[in-house]
């Protein structure tokens, strides 16, 4: 029997330094993520915008994880004011993931954009930012809680409601409301034309979408990447999001 060649993911990458040394780098979450729960063979992306052109990019690929990252969008993205200068910007990773998402949804290739993957997302198709939500009044404070790293993405932050018979919803088996994690402070401020909301935080926000014209194309405010092997619905998404990839990948190679 013929194998069945596993579906090719990019994952962008985050700038940062060591001493002397700039990195490219991703958390290995989103990295066994790919592999264990998609069955993928997983790419980085560097953050070269203006050095790879985002089309030949994603013509290479069935799907992209855009991950989270400590970083923020710069606000000039989005016609926004500039940030206090203690929030950490990353404006390589905005000049790729930007022009990467955007030729994503020309493409019809499924994508998975997670936490400031989310916002990216939001940002590439027109949307805007709350760059700061816990000053936004009426809003809770989203930012991690103190103690260790398995503290700061355990489950239990705060609830989530679902749009009755969106997407979600059917993944979570008709059940109205998830519990998530939370570690970010920016948040979506207008929706993107094209997106659909699929989850709301109890203040409003909007922690879950869906671009509606797309075969798999969705965006999640927390990190299902952290309990994709014990959480029932982080499990049912990246599920999902395989079956995006493998019909992105047959659709390419009929092409």
């Amino acid at each position: 029997m013929q194998r069945v060649a596993p579906p090719v993911i990019g994952i962008i990458c985050c700038v940062r330094t060591d001493g002397d040394h700039t990195l490219h780098s991703v958390s290995e979450k989103y990295v066994t993520a790919a592999v264990d729960a998609v069955g993928a063979l997983p790419v980085l992306i560097p953050a070269l915008g203006g050095r790879i052109e985002a089309d030949e990019m994603v013509a290479r690929l069935d799907g992209l994880i855009i991950p989270g990252s400590r970083s923020n969008v710069e606000p000039r993205h989005y016609d926004g004011e500039p940030l206090p200068d203690d929030m950490v910007l990353d404006p390589a990773r905005d000049s790729m993931s930007l022009p990467l998402l955007r030729a994503a949804v020309c493409a019809d290739v499924a994508v998975l954009a997670i936490c400031r993957g989310i916002q990216e997302l939001n940002v590439a198709l027109g949307g805007s930012l709350h760059p700061r939500l816990q000053e936004v009044p009426g809003r809770l404070d989203h930012r991690a809680p103190k103690g260790t790293v398995d503290v700061r993405y355990a489950y239990g932050a705060h609830p989530v409601a679902l749009t009755p018979g969106g997407l979600f919803h059917r993944l979570n088996n008709g059940v109205p409301t998830l519990v998530v994690n939370s570690l970010h402070q920016q948040g979506i401020d207008r929706l993107a034309p094209g997106l659909e909301i699929e989850a709301t935080a109890p203040d409003g926000q909007i922690e879950a979408v869906r671009h509606a014209r797309a075969r798999f194309i969705v965006g999640v405010q927390w990190h299902p990447e952290w309990l994709h092997a014990d959480e029932p619905f982080s499990r049912a998404l990246f599920a999902a999001f395989s079956e995006g990839c493998r019909a992105a990948q047959n659709h390419r190679r009929a092409a």
